[in-house]
């Protein structure tokens, strides 16, 4: 594994792992954040990752009274992930998570179905299909609590975003942005071609965690009916 340490302000340090985003790099990222979650160093705030870095807070001042060294804390930081690097087994193979969502197509819980058909020159029914057969993967959570940005989408149904984002969004709808698609765990402004809705919740503020989907889950989208999506809903809450 190859990797680059930068110094971000005063108190974090910025673990570079790639230039690209892709599945060996996103690979390395769920590798690494699963030894800080089962291993968390005691100068460790809180770690942040990304599509190719890793972002790890620290306080320097229980450094510095903790472990009296002469060194930055900065630098005392770097050599202890250097340390724990090669102290860990990185062979081991990571788990994924299926996570499966229904989504109901078209109608008013996806206005905008009908525009990414065209644009692509497809019928809507070619859309979802497309939709649905897709290699999905979670790179990281952001943007709003709980969003996913996923990869994995074809190019065959990407479509540009809106030239004027709509004001409000509803939570859980499905959108098309670009090649990426992505759900809104809640209601936001947003660009987005919304082809669907999910009655699965995203964000539940007080479960823990409160997130369903997290980085490295893979996703299955399946299109259900309007019906079935009221009835799981209703059932959901």
């Amino acid at each position: 594994m190859e990797y680059e340490l930068y110094p971000l302000g005063e108190d974090a340090v910025l673990i570079e792992l790639g230039k690209e985003i892709n599945l060996e790099t996103h690979h390395w990222v769920q590798m690494i954040t699963g030894l800080l979650e089962d291993n968390p160093p005691e100068w460790m705030i809180e770690y942040i990752p990304a599509f190719t870095t890793i972002t790890i807070f620290y306080d320097p001042f229980k450094i510095i009274k903790a472990f009296k060294s002469n060194q930055l804390p900065y630098t005392y930081v770097c050599q202890q992930i250097n340390f724990l690097f090669e102290q860990f087994n990185f062979d081991k193979s990571t788990q994924q998570r299926l996570v499966e969502i229904p989504v109901c197509y078209g109608g008013e819980l996806g206005p905008d179905l009908d525009i990414v058909a065209s644009v692509n020159q497809l019928t809507p029914e070619e859309v979802i299909q497309i939709h649905t057969s897709g290699d999905y993967i979670v790179y990281m959570i952001g943007f709003a609590p709980g969003f996913p940005y996923i990869g994995g989408m074809s190019e065959k149904i990407a479509a540009p975003r809106k030239e004027s984002p709509r004001l409000k969004i509803p939570e859980r709808s499905v959108g098309i942005a670009g090649i990426q698609t992505g759900i809104y765990p809640i209601e936001t402004p947003g660009g987005w071609q919304l082809i669907g809705r999910t009655p699965i919740r995203l964000f539940t503020p007080e479960a823990n965690p409160p997130s369903l989907l997290r980085a490295g889950d893979k996703i299955k989208f399946t299109a259900i009916s309007f019906e079935e999506y009221q009835a799981l809903e209703k059932r959901i809450g």
